[in-house]
């Protein structure tokens, strides 16, 4: 039983202890990663230690060292320093892992250099071709290749990422000695800039980006901090079941517009009128990057409104018909309306139904409008009879029939 004991014991010491305000990086549990495994599976390169060494993914690895050695003549610095300060790191980076990484000090410290560096490489020749090499098969002349695009995606993994701050430090480091090549141009710059120039990511204002920088964790941390909407008053609980769809909204008279493009997220209703911010891609991409938010909000804990917007959205768009409609009226920029409206009820499987849902008062005034018989009575006539300009014409002309011959039948009792 002692031998035993100090066996179990053992085991006991060599427990992994994230604490709570690292751990950051998770792997997607089974349940979630079944329905979808390749939406968190990278195809082209391995960032971090979750993936690293997978034979699938050996190709990238190459070229990873290629970029290293662009990085090393470009500084002073030596490699030999840069890994000492990973060294001075290396607990710190290991418990933003949810899980205990396995691999020796020697192996993580160069996979943790080669795969910021990676990054750092990246993301500069996306900022300038001033950087770039002719050796290069993820930039051409014109730019970004299908190579470069597809390993994008890569990116957005919530398994894939790698903590911002080791990538800003070391890229700081490295600039300390290199005059005037990195004047003007640090690492949130240009995440910012990549973050603000690829479609399927749904943030365009560079100052979010600058607001945010400093608190995110990593990538996929930093989009959600980005996408923080306005406050909502009203988080109380109610039927889910009971959501509108957008075409049930159009027949009760509600209105739709294009609503603030600054953040995805801020759906708002005022005065009978729904506005829903523009958004034009939507894709398998799209379906990856918000699989791996969902993911990561749900384990991380930081908020719950990417979830809610999912959710939201999911029974907004409920059919193919109600995509129609909003494609029709200009508020979606996309011609598949069939793709997009089969994602969203998955996409919602993902998200979960949770108290204080972010949209509980937009849905209620949503209920209370459809419920005033007036409304409807009004959108009846003006998209069954007033919809164009015969149409009103024809409705007026009736009207005044109507009304002369109630004049004339009321004159001719008078006469009797």
């Amino acid at each position: 039983m002692e031998k035993l004991a100090d066996s179990l014991s053992g085991k006991l010491k060599s427990l992994h202890y994230p604490s709570s305000e690292d751990c950051c990086i998770y792997r997607v549990p089974q349940p979630r990663r079944y329905l979808h495994p390749n939406d968190y599976t990278p195809k082209m390169v391995s960032i971090g230690p979750l993936h690293h060494g997978k034979l699938d993914l050996k190709t990238m690895e190459e070229h990873k060292l290629r970029y290293l050695h662009h990085f090393l003549q470009r500084t002073n610095v030596s490699m030999a320093h840069f890994l000492a300060f990973i060294k001075e790191k290396e607990a710190k980076l290991r418990y933003c892992y949810a899980e205990s990484i396995q691999h020796e000090s020697d192996e993580f410290l160069t996979m943790i250099l080669g795969d910021a560096v990676f990054i750092i490489e990246l993301l500069l020749r996306a900022y300038t071709p001033a950087f770039r090499t002719d050796d290069d098969p993820l930039f051409r002349e014109s730019g970004k290749t299908f190579l470069n695009t597809q390993m994008n995606y890569d990116l957005y993994l919530l398994e894939n990422q790698l903590p911002l701050f080791i990538i800003s430090e070391l890229y700081d480091l490295a600039k300390t000695t290199n005059g005037d090549i990195y004047d003007g141009i640090s690492f949130m710059t240009i995440t910012g800039s990549w973050l603000c120039a690829d479609l399927i990511v749904p943030i365009s204002d560079k100052n979010l980006i600058e607001t945010h920088f400093s608190k995110a964790k990593h990538f996929l941390d930093l989009i959600i901090l980005c996408l923080e909407p306005s406050p909502s008053s009203d988080q109380s609980q109610f039927n889910y079941q009971n959501i509108p769809g957008i075409k049930e909204l159009h027949q009760a008279g509600v209105k739709f517009e294009s609503g603030s493009r600054k953040n995805l997220l801020d759906i708002k209703f005022n005065n009978g009128t729904l506005g829903i911010p523009f958004f034009t891609s939507y894709g398998s991409s799209t379906e990856l990057l918000y699989r791996n938010l969902l993911a990561f909000e749900n384990m991380y804990g930081r908020s719950n409104y990417f979830n809610d917007y999912v959710v939201m959205v999911s029974f907004l768009l409920r059919t193919r018909k109600n995509a129609d409609l909003l494609i029709e009226m200009g508020i979606i920029g996309l011609t598949d309306s069939e793709k997009l409206s089969a994602a969203l009820p998955g996409l919602r499987k993902d998200g979960l139904m949770r108290p204080n849902f972010r949209y509980a008062g937009l849905v209620k005034d949503l209920q209370a409008y459809c419920k005033t018989p007036w409304h409807s009575w009004k959108a009846n006539l003006r998209q069954n009879y007033f919809n164009n300009p015969w149409a009103s014409i024809s409705v007026i002309a009736a009207a005044i029939l109507l009304l002369l011959t109630v004049i004339q039948t009321v004159n001719s009792i008078i006469e009797l």
